[in-house]
């Protein structure tokens, strides 16, 4: 017998090995003693509630991670432990998805208050003709505290990446303020005029500074009925100013006007990353199409650049964290991008375009 036929023979032992006598693809089959075991020391709370969302069974794993006994949320709504930013969102889903099973990110509150951050995975299912919900909570606090300094290490870079282009922008209201207050000093006739074109600039100024210091915010969830449009605008009239160092013209194409349940600070974080990410790509100039449309349920938008596009071989990775193609890149904007999307039960694609340049197409949904 040569070398791989001895492996070959070795796999298919291993593979029937079974002493116990258990099918080893069925948790039902394990002795109660097992059972017991796996509820009483898993990290993960299992539960089943009915189609109006009552809970009818959870393991005793609630115990150590929210402090409840199993017999005191047994009954209950499972709405009553949500957020009350995060029901509506659950329903919107529950609503309008078709496919099984369906991940969340959720808060529940524990039995002191405090809000924990939870991944849940939720499938629909039926027992006896009655539909029931089958879901896996867990608890990833730990992983959302890394994932907001990494947030916030972003947002500031972005922030200093911005400063160059935003004093060259506020630079030219402030000459024109200093010429109309020497001209009125002067004592020059028609002052209502030149007052109008002062305020103007001056509302130019507060503008940018504003959606700079939106940027530069600390993390908050705060979930609330925003338009899509009004977002997409301020991201382009804080970027506006880097665009045209760069000799880049931005298009807006607007479709209907959707409404989404989001942290309106991350959304804007989201296309804020992904229109640098696009001027990046285009230091010589070109145009960057933004493309908004509402398809179903949900609210697409596509970022359009004419950069050089993206190879086979990076393609698959630029999600990653820290991995980036850029000299004085950090490798987090578009990790961000997905994890900000992930939060608002969204997605990310990247696309190459077939003459020149990529898409990145953000999908979120809708508020209904």
């Amino acid at each position: 017998m040569n070398e791989d036929d001895y492996k070959t023979e070795k796999k298919k032992e291993a593979a029937s090995f079974n002493p116990t006598g258990f099918d080893p693809h069925s948790l039902a089959e394990l002795p109660a003693p097992m059972l017991q075991w796996i509820d009483q020391n898993g990290f993960d709370i299992v539960f089943v509630c009915d189609y109006e969302g009552i809970i009818h069974y959870t393991s005793s794993s609630i115990t150590r991670l929210l402090g409840y006994l199993p017999e005191e949320v047994v009954g209950t709504s499972s709405l009553a432990y949500l957020d009350s930013c995060d029901v509506p969102v659950l329903r919107n889903r529950f609503e309008s998805t078709t496919e099984w099973p369906q991940r969340f990110h959720l808060t529940i509150l524990d039995n002191r208050g405090k809000h924990i951050w939870m991944e849940a995975s939720i499938s629909l299912t039926e027992n006896q003709g009655v539909p029931y919900y089958v879901g896996v909570a867990k608890d990833v606090s730990d992983k959302k505290e890394i994932e907001e300094m990494m947030f916030r290490s972003e947002k500031m870079s972005v922030a200093g990446q911005l400063a160059a282009g935003i004093a060259h922008e506020i630079r030219n209201p402030l000459t024109s303020l200093k010429g109309f207050l020497q001209l009125i000093q002067a004592g020059i006739s028609r002052k209502e005029e030149y007052y109008q074109i002062m305020v103007e600039e001056i509302e130019k100024i507060e503008t940018i500074t504003s959606e700079l210091l939106f940027i530069s915010k600390p993390v908050a969830e705060n979930k609330e009925p925003e338009t899509i449009h009004e977002m997409l605008q301020d991201v382009i009239t804080l970027l506006y100013s880097q665009a045209r160092l760069q000799n880049v013209q931005i298009s807006f194409e607007k479709g209907e006007n959707s409404k989404l349940l989001c942290d309106r600070s991350q959304i804007k974080q989201l296309f804020i990353n992904l229109i640098k990410n696009a001027l990046e790509e285009m230091p010589n100039g070109g145009k960057i199409d933004i493309r908004q449309r509402q398809e179903g349920n949900d609210c697409i938008v596509d970022v359009v650049d004419e950069g050089p596009g993206i190879p086979d071989e990076v393609l698959a990775k630029l999600k990653e964290p820290f991995f980036t193609t850029k000299k004085e890149g950090t490798g987090l904007g578009l990790m961000i991008c997905t994890q900000i999307l992930d939060k608002h039960n969204g997605a990310l694609d990247i696309l190459r375009n077939e003459t020149k340049g990529s898409t990145f197409r953000a999908s979120l949904p809708i508020s209904l």
